[in-house]
């Protein structure tokens, strides 16, 4: 477990100094994925190993949310004073992401038609 979420942190710190040394406007974790993704494609081995670490990580990711909503209770005043403006925003983001993963997948069936399996 150790050496698969050292992976993982060792990617997100490589993705954070490359951010902060260029000066990108990308979050670190974003560049640190594409490493990790890199890193997989080149050594499809290591994903068997990553395997476990990972089903763990992903069965518990719901844990990951309590800080969150420590966070939105921590800030009530700030959400009763601007709830129209954050309203507005969740939904577009949220419609903006919805079409971005449809583009994405008609996209990729649009690459990948014709294709065998």
């Amino acid at each position: 477990m150790l050496p698969t979420l050292g992976l993982l942190l060792v990617c997100q710190l490589i993705g954070e100094v490359i951010v902060r040394g260029i000066g990108l406007s990308i979050p670190g974790p974003v560049i640190g994925l594409t490493l990790l993704i890199l890193i997989l494609r080149l050594r499809p081995a290591l994903a068997e190993q990553l395997r476990a670490t990972i089903t763990v990580i992903l069965a518990n990711l719901s844990l990951l949310f309590v800080p969150a909503g420590v966070g939105v209770i921590g800030n009530l005043e700030v959400l009763s004073e601007d709830w129209f403006a954050l309203l507005v925003v969740l939904v577009l983001s949220t419609l903006l992401a919805m079409l971005a993963a449809v583009g994405t997948f008609i996209g990729v069936r649009r690459l990948t038609e014709g294709r065998s399996p």
